[in-house]
């Protein structure tokens, strides 16, 4: 069973991607590979956050940097999907582009509340292994029905994300997913859990991927692990701060 065709909620990781280059390679995916790319990717967006703060704290406004970093991540990922294979020149612009604006947003929330950006790294990264640690035991198996699931709530998410965004041109405030309420809260415990479980897809299909796909599609898989990373580090984020907000 499948959604739309896909397999799994992260772009990255779809049929389209995997099956659409069919050429021999010497040269296997392995899972020191992808391991290495993401970490270094990862020091890539904490360079590119640390400097947004660094400019801020010297007085310059970092709005823009915010804003244009945002942008930038969002047109490379479009350049990404429809054409993988320039996903090795384009991903350290995109771990730039992404730690510009994660950079500015957590600088926001640390502003308001001192260290909540730290403290949503903390919870990101303990996710991460625990996740791991229950798709490595098969503790949750993900089987074709959890795969369904997961990739109908991502994109339930993302539609209402998107028409609550639309709908403020029109000066409509979507308090319940926005606001502080407990409804706004448990929207977000929800969100944040899909994010999490989503997780354990992404390790579905680097472990079946490994030892078979060509040693190019890691960079492929980094940019899924760092799309849902950064997903779940922002849910968490705002998950804190409304729960800062309301206690």
């Amino acid at each position: 069973m499948s959604v739309l065709g896909l397999r799994t909620s992260n772009p990255a990781f779809t049929n389209y991607f995997w099956h659409k280059n069919k050429r021999k390679a010497l040269k296997k995916m392995s899972l020191k590979g992808i391991v290495f790319k993401s970490l270094v990717m990862l020091c890539v967006v904490s360079v590119a956050a640390s400097y947004t703060w660094q400019l801020s704290f010297n007085g310059v406004n970092i709005k823009w940097y915010t804003t244009i970093g945002a942008f930038v991540a969002i047109v490379i990922s479009l350049f990404i999907s429809f054409k993988h294979s320039l996903a090795k020149y384009l991903l350290p612009m995109y771990a730039l582009a992404k730690g510009f604006f994660l950079g500015g947003i957590s600088l926001y929330a640390h502003n308001k509340f001192p260290g909540l950006p730290f403290q949503a790294i903390a919870v990101t990264i303990v996710t991460f292994f625990v996740m791991l640690l229950l798709y490595i035991t098969k503790v949750i198996s993900v089987t074709k029905q959890f795969q369904a699931l997961i990739i109908t709530a991502t994109i339930s998410v993302f539609t209402v994300y998107f028409l609550s965004w639309v709908l403020t041109f029109v000066g409509f405030n979507a308090r319940f997913i926005w606001g502080t309420s407990w409804l706004a809260i448990g929207f977000n415990v929800v969100v944040a859990l899909v994010a999490s479980f989503s997780l354990l897809l992404d390790f579905y299909y680097i472990d079946r991927q490994i030892g078979y796909a060509p040693k190019e599609k890691e960079w492929l898989a980094t940019w899924g692990i760092l799309i849902t990373l950064i997903w779940l580090y922002i849910e968490v984020l705002r998950l804190l701060k409304k729960l800062a907000i309301r206690f």
